[in-house]
């Protein structure tokens, strides 16, 4: 009966948001409707069959109630306003950044979209909407997303798709809804025969880090009423639970390589993306990742702005005490990189790094529909 429930009333929800076109904030006040729901959601909200199933009789829940306070202090605030002035005066004419990677179009959009704006309301309504006509104008016929320069494109797939996702229910852009369905067609059946993904649209080999690009995509296009198997879903916890190790961390495929923080920290939120909150899994890949806090060794190596997107993300939705001590962490940690310009640097370019980082800063302002537990 819920999950009738709950399936019936995303869609209507989003609709509603699409049709009374209200101001984000107020927008987003209603989700306090599906607040009121979040027992019945920690085990059925987007995959619900999966989630109670898996890990029973551990004692690990996610979703607990943080005793943190005041996470967006006035200098975070400060923070994250001198970065999106840099971003939008980054972005180019045609709405790209950088070389006109997809990917990372899609990521400074969704950065924006954190902080509350989207086409047509928000001091960056307009970077939002030519974001959006950029990735739309990259959207193929067979339903990938990516343009001459994304060397791996089911990366681009997978942020674009997500960003489609995300303003689903606040554009009228009249070709987004058959364009977003095409690109979840395309990463359902690019999905290869152990649960995962990889760098091209084909069902061939799989790895974390590109799976977890695709689970966030169909979970976002789920919670927007886009129709997703069950099955698809089913196959990627199966995949992602066979990388994981004794230590509760993750490999980076099937029987390569050994735990590390960034794709451990991919592994954790793909699980909990797709629906897992409870279980011996969840609670060892956490505590994995409570092992690498921010401004720790363990968290100053390759990758830090990819390995902390999903380390915050994994522990925001994890709560309790675990987010009350990541969240200072990173926070400090983000604070300290900033550039004087108001950027940051690293990974694959400036652009790509301060989208990271702002989409992270933003996250306990709740305005990404799909951090809403």
């Amino acid at each position: 009966m819920t999950q009738r429930w709950l399936t019936d009333l995303w869609p209507k929800f989003y609709l509603c948001r699409r049709q009374s076109r209200t101001p984000v904030r107020k927008a987003l006040e209603t989700l306090t409707l599906i607040r009121v729901c979040a027992a019945a959601m920690i085990t059925c909200m987007a995959f619900p069959a999966i989630a109670g199933a898996a890990n029973a009789n551990s004692t690990f829940v996610a979703g607990q109630t943080s005793p943190l306070r005041d996470e967006i202090t006035p200098q975070v605030r400060q923070t994250v306003r001198r970065g999106l002035k840099w971003l939008a005066a980054r972005q180019n004419a045609n709405g790209s950044f950088d070389s006109g990677t997809t990917a990372i179009t899609a990521l400074g959009g969704l950065a924006f979209v954190a902080g509350g704006n989207l086409p047509g309301q928000g001091r960056y309504a307009r970077n939002v909407s030519h974001a959006l006509r950029y990735i739309l104008d990259h959207c193929q016929r067979s339903g990938l997303i990516a343009g001459p320069t994304d060397a791996d494109p089911m990366y681009s797939q997978g942020f674009a798709t997500l960003f489609l996702a995300e303003i689903y229910g606040e554009s009228h852009a009249a070709d987004l809804h058959e364009k977003l369905q095409r690109a979840i067609r395309l990463i359902i059946d690019a999905q290869n025969a152990q649960g995962g993904w990889r760098y091209q649209p084909v069902p061939m080999d799989a790895d974390i880090s590109v799976t977890i690009c695709q689970v966030m995509a169909l979970r976002a296009a789920r919670e927007a009423g886009i129709a997703v198997p069950k099955r698809t879903i089913t196959k990627a916890i199966s995949f992602v639970h066979r990388l994981q190790n004794a230590d509760g961390g993750f490999s980076y495929m099937l029987n390569m390589g050994g735990s590390a923080f960034p794709r451990s920290a991919a592994g954790v939120a793909a699980l909990l993306y797709a629906g897992i909150y409870r279980g011996s899994a969840i609670g060892n890949g956490v505590h994995y990742l409570m092992d690498c806090l921010p401004g720790t060794p363990q968290n100053n190596q390759g990758n830090y702005f990819y390995g902390n997107y999903y380390g915050t993300q994994a522990m925001f939705l994890a709560g309790g005490k675990y987010w009350a001590k990541w969240w200072p962490a990173i926070s400090g940690d983000l604070i300290k990189r900033q550039q004087t310009a108001g950027n940051w640097t690293g990974g694959a370019g400036q652009s790509y790094a301060t989208a990271m980082a702002l989409i992270i800063l933003q996250i306990p302002d709740r305005y990404l529909p799909i951090l809403q537990k």
